[in-house]
């Protein structure tokens, strides 16, 4: 299993350096850029986007300021007699004032290093933005799934075993209403009934923010703010998990070591929850292990509409201010998760099965 891991992950390599050339293309060519998201305003004078343009290096060939993005400037450029002035470089210096003079070593690092620059809005790092943000994503994500997980399963594996039945009928009724329904509708009716007419929960947030002081309390504090973004996203997992299951149980119920089980007299809850349901939820390690790694790329409608501080609504918030190294930090996180998902479904097919090796 860890050499099969381990080779994965090395074949995903290429994947990962083919989507960075892929998003930084995107974002090259779409209309805008950085120059005009930093200097928007129509008495803003001319030398001035071409000194933005110049301290960007925007006016260097596409592949150099592609090198930049992803690996850094400090390699670039040498300063042999430590007078704080490079003396040369190894491709095209950095003319950060437009004055056409070399600068001293550069100080970016590349986003593979972890450096994704600084927001354009926030004029903070983003990595320091995004780190902030990921804790309160994880953490409603997280919670949405265990919920979706803890009520599919059970819900599904009741389903196949009573087919045809009221409870069969009732949960696919469910499941197809929760399905359908748009997540902003859900959200928004929640707020309206709970939070406005019945003052029951919090219309948004993660915390009251009129005693926030130094974060957040702990979760069993604020466990309020968590119930209605909770139940949004769990509403999904629930009607999903539940239809996988019980298609999979289905199957499950017609093999011989099932029957066999209930003629060794064995009473049915273990036949069907511990022998049947094992076997039957081998093919949720098939969205599975994206949808845990996904949990960082956030929930950006619900997120938004409850107003909750995560990774999802940062990235609606950088897309309409055009804030470039946001957006092109959350791409980027985003397309490793994803790479990571399938890696992790393949290890879950061996956890869930033992009949499965990869070595």
């Amino acid at each position: 299993m860890v050499k099969y891991t381990l080779r994965r992950l090395i074949q995903a390599v290429p994947t990962l350096f083919g989507i960075t050339i892929l998003s930084y293309m995107l974002m090259y060519f779409a209309p805008g850029g950085p120059v005009a998201a930093l200097t928007f305003g129509p008495n803003v004078p001319q030398y001035e986007k071409e000194r933005q343009a110049a301290k960007l290096g925007l006016n260097d060939p596409l592949p150099i300021q592609y090198l930049r993005w992803l690996l850094g400037d400090d390699w670039m450029r040498w300063d042999s007699d430590g007078d704080g002035v490079s003396d040369g470089s190894f491709l095209l210096p950095l003319d950060a004032n437009g004055d056409g003079e070399p600068e001293p070593p550069g100080d970016r690092y590349g986003i593979i290093r972890g450096d994704f620059g600084r927001s354009f809005f926030y004029r903070r790092p983003v990595q320091s933005m995004i780190g902030d943000r990921v804790a309160a994503t994880l953490e409603l994500g997280a919670t949405s799934l265990i919920l979706g997980m803890a009520l599919g399963v059970p819900i599904g594996i009741l389903a196949a075993v009573r087919k045809s039945g009221w409870f069969d009928n009732v949960t696919r009724i469910f499941a197809v209403i929760f399905n359908a329904i748009p997540v902003f509708w859900l959200g928004l009716i929640l707020i309206l009934v709970f939070g406005s007419l019945l003052q029951l929960l919090p219309m948004g947030g993660r915390c009251d923010s009129r005693i926030l002081v130094g974060g957040c309390p702990p979760l069993w504090g604020r466990i309020d703010y968590l119930i209605l973004p909770t139940f949004v996203l769990a509403t999904g997992w629930i009607a999903v998990i539940s239809r996988y299951m019980r298609a999979s149980m289905l199957d499950v119920m017609s093999q011989d070591y099932m029957r066999t089980a209930h003629s060794k007299g064995l009473a049915s809850r273990v036949v069907w929850f511990k022998h049947g349901a094992r076997n039957a939820a081998i093919p949720l390690a098939t969205f599975l292990g994206p949808a845990i790694t996904g949990l960082l790329s956030g929930a950006a409608i619900t997120e938004t509409i409850f107003s909750w501080p995560g990774l999802g609504r940062f990235a609606v918030e950088a897309v309409t201010a055009q804030d470039y190294p946001v957006v092109m930090a959350v791409v980027i996180i985003g397309a490793v998760a994803t790479i990571l998902g399938y890696v992790l479904s393949d290890i879950l097919y061996a956890v869930i099965d033992p009949r499965i090796r990869f070595d």
